[in-house]
């Protein structure tokens, strides 16, 4: 199966589901919490020096920020979509198939919707004609480079080095390596404008074999973390911050219980993760909080690549 959008990250990264009870071991009884304290990956309320917050506050001042996002339709695209939007961004989205906007949680739906065949690099400067059109010469703040396809064999087994075709290993680098570095320099000036971030979403499977991810989807990855170093090296003196994400084992909705059952014991945390605490990551990367970071690959797995 080739999937667009979450693309392999889908059937690789299989969100986690939260502990039994809601709580995680080791939390501490209700009501017993210091009157400040949080749990992991909450916001801070507002008031503090909250990046979510002040982008809320300059939204509603009519500065609002701008993202342009690949692989939006479900998983850990459709929850980063969310939360920005949820913190005033516009979002800005692309793929092949037309949006759906009754699945839509922010504003814009498929006004801001472009849709791109990213595995036609031919077709990609028409896109990104069309992505400039739609910005309207208006800053670019962030790119999130989250679209990948890991195709499968016939039978639904895992491709290896011995069966992958070399028209499958050409469609899943043109959409998962050279798709990101296009839209990037096709949105340069916008980037340069609004000193963006930009980042590209790896996998763990990039630094090790991986019983469902196919040796074509892998090696894209490693090669994706290779080009982020290579890209953060080359935008910084114009103000462009470029860092990937390499998630672990996510929960979405290709993620059966039982591959979950069969995972999460593997894991330290024993658990599998979430699209959100995925998209918590990289809204702190397209933050000001974040404004010195460039060339880093964070691993959100749970300390499955320890």
């Amino acid at each position: 199966m080739v999937s667009v959008g979450e693309g392999a990250h889908a059937e690789l990264r299989h969100p986690g589901a939260e502990h039994p009870g809601g709580q995680h071991p080791g939390s501490q009884h209700p009501g017993s919490q210091h009157p400040e304290a949080r749990h992991p990956g909450e916001m801070p309320p507002a008031g503090g020096a909250c990046p979510f917050h002040n982008d809320q506050r300059e939204s509603r001042s009519g500065r609002q920020k701008t993202l342009v996002l690949t692989g939006a339709s479900r998983g850990i695209g459709h929850a980063t979509g969310k939360l920005f939007s949820d913190a005033g961004w516009r979002i800005v989205t692309c793929s092949r198939q037309p949006f759906q906007d009754d699945r839509c949680p922010w504003s814009g739906g498929s006004e801001d919707h472009v849709e791109i065949e990213l595995g036609d690099y031919r077709a990609l400067p028409r896109a990104i004609s069309a992505l400039k059109e739609r910005l309207g010469g208006a800053p670019l703040h962030a790119l999130i480079n989250n679209a990948a396809i890991s195709p499968k064999g016939m039978d639904g087994d895992r491709l290896t080095s011995l069966n992958t075709p070399p028209d499958t290993w050409m469609s899943v680098f043109h959409v998962n390596l050279l798709a990101p570095i296009m839209l990037a320099q096709g949105l340069f000036d916008e980037l340069r404008a609004g000193s963006g971030s930009i980042i590209n979403v790896t996998s763990i499977v990039g630094s090790r074999v991986h019983p469902f991810a196919g040796s074509a989807y892998a090696t894209s990855k490693a090669a994706l973390a290779c080009l982020t170093r290579e890209m953060a090296h080359d935008y910084a003196p114009y103000g462009i911050r470029v860092n990937a994400i390499a998630p672990g084992e996510i929960k979405t909705d290709i993620l059966s219980p039982e591959t979950e059952a069969l995972l999460a014991p593997t894991i330290p945390m024993r658990r599998i993760g979430t699209p959100d605490e995925v998209a918590k990551v990289m809204f702190f990367l397209c933050s000001d909080a974040a404004s010195y970071v460039t060339g880093e690959e964070i691993h959100i797995n749970g300390g499955q690549h320890v």
